[in-house]
């Protein structure tokens, strides 16, 4: 077995990842690395071999792990990387901040970065997916990154520098993103407040909220979020085409497309990753069938199957 560098932190093999994801399914990893702080991640990263991958993990909000688990270590970031602070129109948050706590403490200052408020998972993983909601995106309000590269070099990245598209950001392979840097506009904190609580029941008035479920399925086919306003066109969403093709409420074993709003898969109890990611699988043919659009995951699906994972056993 390959040795593993020395770490203050804490280093788990064998960690199933299950209880990490909101899903709640995926077989565990070779290890889970939880570090202590900036410096014992970058010395872990900097003397790890090059020859073992590295995944980023946050919170988990919108991911699949399969069933036959990682073979790489995970990289958890907690306690040490979740600060927040704001000094002016500026909000530095830790990439382990839940991006609702960043909403608020922004509104208590007077920044408005309330799109943040409504979107599920921490900073890290908003930055890495250019999250966006009511017609913002990371995009739109981030300045800079600082980030831990595979060397284990602590670097700061301008905004520019990630190409951040929908959905979609390009980092350096094997960094790890451990800040980041927004600007808003200024707003009157209650006023901020008050739309964020709107925001909130409209959410809970259209999402299956209570339900394990790991945010929006697939992408919109028109490449653009709901912007939340009244006119807004339906034409290309996500829902719409799966429920044109009678794939609302469809299931395969512990899995479901939400009867509540199609583009969220639940886990309803037991559901297996295969049967997630089997069910997802089964919307995209019957869509593709139905209007010829072929929808993209929005939700990561990251290892092994079962049966791929007892046959690198065996090998």
């Amino acid at each position: 077995m390959t040795r593993l560098p020395d770490v203050r932190g804490r280093l788990s093999p064998d960690k199933p990842l299950s209880d990490l994801t909101w899903l709640r399914v995926g077989g565990p990893a070779d290890w889970l690395f939880q570090p202590a702080d900036l410096d014992d991640l970058g010395c872990f990263l900097r003397d790890l071999p090059d020859d073992v991958p590295v995944f980023p993990m946050g919170v988990g909000s919108n991911l699949i792990v399969r069933d036959g688990g990682l073979r790489a270590v995970v990289i958890r970031l907690g306690r040490g990387f979740n600060g927040i602070s704001v000094a002016g129109n500026r909000v530095t948050a830790g990439a382990a901040a839940l991006d609702a706590h960043v909403a608020r403490r922004a509104a208590d200052a007077g920044v408005d970065l309330t799109f943040l408020r409504t979107i599920p998972g921490a900073i890290g993983g908003a930055v890495c997916m250019n999250a966006g909601c009511y017609g913002s995106y990371v995009a739109d309000h981030l300045v800079e990154i600082r980030v831990v590269l595979r060397s284990g070099e602590h670097v700061t990245l301008p905004a520019e520098a990630l190409h951040l598209a929908y959905r979609s950001s390009d980092l350096p392979e094997g960094a790890v993103v451990v800040e980041a840097v927004f600007e808003g506009a200024s707003g009157d904190p209650a006023d901020l407040h008050a739309r964020m609580e709107d925001q909130l029941a409209k959410r809970d008035a259209t999402q299956p909220t209570k339900d394990r479920t790991a945010g929006s399925t697939f992408r919109n086919p028109a490449g653009f979020s709901s912007t939340g306003k009244a006119d807004d066109v339906h034409d290309l969403k996500a829902w719409k085409v799966i429920d044109e093709a009678g794939m609302r409420g469809a299931t395969r074993g512990g899995a479901q497309m939400s009867p509540k709003h199609s583009n969220f898969l639940v886990n309803t109890g037991g559901a297996t990753a295969a049967d997630l990611e089997g069910l997802g699988e089964e919307v995209r043919k019957k869509v593709f069938q139905h209007s010829g659009i072929e929808l993209e995951w929005e939700i990561k699906r990251v290892g092994m199957s079962l049966g791929n994972a007892a046959r690198a056993d065996k090998g």
